[in-house]
């Protein structure tokens, strides 16, 4: 069943057995398919259940008529076959957060992968093997072990299988390029039931299209990526100033991310200021900026190349050193934790004018919640040194993206949260590219797809489409119309 969006903003559904589709699976259905799995079934009421359909979004409650927890591709296969033959609606699940809540439907059929958990690292051939519930953290943890790594985000909770699909970004793209750049190649479960591998030789067409299209074209039940050396330690940590200082900060902050060598990254957050150790109690709560930085170059190197950074104003606290690689992607974990109510609003900017700092010190400077944050994500180096057609993902010549984290715990506030985040998001608009990181995207950001997600990619996409799901099986995404 689709969901629907209510007069607030928030994120809703039809409740359960209001209409076709929503009833229980049959019995005779459901014994058949219990009794071909490898993995488990899960049916309401059942052990599981809630744990499979609950989501890290708070704001999306749904029930499926059924959860296949999917133990390897054939539980897929056989999933994806069934929800084909009863025209049910097909939810997949990775192992992370997924901000619109797609990964869940009502009265339909979802495939959890996150039970599928194994990362094979071939530390010779610099060359690692995921399934696709693995979550950042779980692959660096193997990856790192080798003083190896791929491009990821930011947070050790992301899952793997979402982030790749829709591109992927972090602490070392700026030198590595995107998490799809680093793709070799992937196991997918496409409409017909079929498993197909596709890479740079094999099924060419769709290992283009799944690099940045999203889960528009099938089920991915592996990844295979290239690693780098990077760490164990590297150089990071957090520059904490008070708000009341951030446009001398930010001033000094896009010269320096201008010039930046790829081996530095350092991103922007507003937000509250959490109880962080390093951090005076009296400034615990208060309206901060942070400078969130990371160098994984030569060590002796690392301190000159982070001091124009540290050099900027006069921050509140400091706590900047050598530290290992899993630690720093832990960092934020805790102002992301499951259980929130979450919406998020995103932009793409070429550069950092004062029209645009001043919309975004003025919203951040009003947080409808504490736990509401601004991100300002530094891209630009390897991710621009790629074509705009090499891979579905297509934004090559963007060097900040802000990312509105919307987060609050009380229903009674999702108006005014959503309010907020939806003006900050229209007075940056006139300062930004149009387009849009696919995995920012919230439930009702549909109109941005053709556009804004895909630009100029988006015709070869749909006859992509067309041809691996031309019936969009595959449609609880951010979805891709099958060219007619």
């Amino acid at each position: 069943m689709n969901p629907r969006e209510n007069g607030s903003g928030a994120q809703t559904t039809t409740p359960s057995g209001s209409q076709a589709g929503t009833e229980a699976m049959p019995r005779e259905t459901a014994a058949a398919l219990r009794g071909q799995l490898r993995g488990k079934l899960c049916l309401p009421d059942e052990q599981g259940y809630d744990e499979a359909r609950t989501l890290w979004n708070a704001m999306i409650d749904r029930r499926p008529a059924a959860v296949v927890r999917a133990a390897g591709a054939a539980d897929v296969r056989r999933a994806v076959g069934l929800a084909s033959e009863l025209a049910l609606a097909l939810a997949v699940r990775g192992g992370g957060h997924n901000i619109a809540g797609n990964a869940c439907c009502d009265g339909g059929l979802m495939i959890d992968l996150s039970p599928m958990k194994s990362v094979r690292v071939d530390p010779f051939a610099r060359v690692a093997r995921v399934e696709p519930g693995v979550t950042l953290g779980e692959l660096d943890a193997e990856t790192q072990a080798f003083g190896l790594a791929t491009p990821v985000g930011i947070n050790s909770t992301t899952g793997v299988a979402g982030l790749t699909l829709g591109g992927g970004f972090g602490w070392i793209s700026r030198k590595y390029g995107l998490t799809v750049d680093n793709l070799l190649s992937v196991d997918l479960v496409t409409a017909d039931g079929a498993l197909l591998h596709a890479s740079a030789d094999e099924n060419p067409e769709l290992f283009w299209a799944v690099r940045g299209g999203g889960g528009n074209f099938g089920v991915a039940t592996s990844f295979e990526y290239r690693l780098h050396p990077v760490g164990p330690e590297v150089l990071a940590g957090l520059v904490v100033h008070p708000l009341s200082r951030a446009r001398e900060v930010l001033d000094g902050y896009r010269r320096l991310a201008a010039g930046a060598p790829d081996e530095l990254t350092c991103w922007v957050v507003m937000r509250k200021a959490p109880p962080l150790p390093f951090i005076p109690p009296e400034a615990h709560g208060t309206d901060i900026l942070a400078l969130a930085m990371c160098w994984i170059g030569a060590p002796e190197a690392g301190e000159a190349a982070v001091a124009p950074l540290r050099a900027l104003g006069t921050p509140l606290a400091e706590h900047v050193g050598r530290m290992p690689f899993v630690a720093w992607q832990r960092v934020f974990d805790p102002l992301l934790a499951p259980g929130a109510r979450n919406y998020w609003k995103s932009h793409d900017l070429l550069a950092l004018p004062d029209g645009a700092i001043d919309v975004l010190l003025d919203h951040a400077g009003r947080l409808p919640s504490p736990e509401c944050e601004v991100f300002i994500a530094h891209l630009g180096g390897a991710v621009n040194r790629v074509a705009v057609e090499a891979t579905a993902y297509p934004h090559r010549n963007v060097q900040f993206v802000v990312n509105v984290h919307t987060r609050w715990t009380d229903p009674a506030d999702d108006v005014r949260c959503i309010a907020w985040a939806r003006a900050l998001f229209d007075a940056v608009a006139p300062h930004a590219t149009g387009g849009v990181y696919v995995n920012f995207m919230p439930l009702d950001e549909a109109h941005r797809v053709e556009g804004g997600a895909y630009g100029p990619n988006y015709g070869r996409l749909a006859r992509i489409k067309a041809r691996y799901d031309p019936g969009n099986l595959f449609h609880l995404n951010q979805n891709i119309q099958p060219a007619s």
